[in-house]
């Protein structure tokens, strides 16, 4: 028993030493600790006022744009790029914007629009379809060649129809028939059964076909 009293007495002793000695950091840890738990609550808090302001300013680009309204779109957009460039709602606007100017034929600016659209995407499959805009655009600027290599640096999969029927748009457009037909057919099993977009993708190969037999 007098062992076992020392023993708890020694062991009691070094665990008050170590404390005196260690108080000190593990007090400034548990202190650290709660800051940094705080700091993530905060930093959550912030991030998602952030979204929401951003999804707010999104709504009313909109509403303009559905009024007619370009003006005050591109002043709503801008905001959006200045004040919350890391949302997808700025690029979101952006990529809007730049269709309304290649509509009226200004590629220029569409181009330049989508190239901030591009850089400010995040998400793998936002910026896939950004880079997919950008092809329709150099497409529609008749800069076939940039256009392919764009689309070539699409990963996302998700755009795969889209992507190989443009691609063989533009292979078309460069006397490049038996690639043309290649990408359309790619495009055609890339689609659903059900898809729209199926009997206009399925005329474009019948037209090469026509094409070929008349060359013949």
């Amino acid at each position: 028993m007098a062992f076992d009293a020392y023993d708890d007495y020694e062991q009691s002793e070094r665990v008050q030493k170590w404390l005196r000695e260690n108080g000190v950091s593990i007090a400034v840890g548990i202190a650290i600790g709660l800051v940094g738990i705080f700091g993530w609550q905060q930093w959550r808090n912030h991030q998602a006022s952030n979204r929401a302001a951003a999804a707010a300013i999104y709504q009313q680009v909109q509403a303009a744009e559905n009024v007619g309204n370009q003006a005050v779109a591109d002043q709503l957009t801008e905001q959006l790029q200045k004040d919350y460039d890391k949302s997808s709602y700025a690029v979101f606007a952006t990529s809007e914007r730049a269709r309304h100017l290649a509509e009226s034929k200004q590629f220029d600016k569409a181009a330049a629009s989508l190239d901030w659209a591009i850089a400010h995407a995040e998400q793998p499959a936002l910026k896939s379809l950004m880079r997919l805009r950008m092809a329709q655009v150099q497409f529609a600027q008749g800069k076939d060649k940039d256009a392919l290599a764009t689309l070539d640096q699409l990963g996302d999969k998700q755009y795969a129809g889209l992507a190989s029927e443009l691609r063989g748009d533009v292979l078309v457009k460069l006397g490049r028939v038996d690639d043309a037909r290649k990408s359309y057919q790619t495009a055609l099993s890339a689609m659903s059964g059900d898809s729209p977009l199926r009997d206009a993708l399925q005329l474009k190969i019948d037209d090469l076909a026509a094409a070929g037999k008349q060359g013949a």
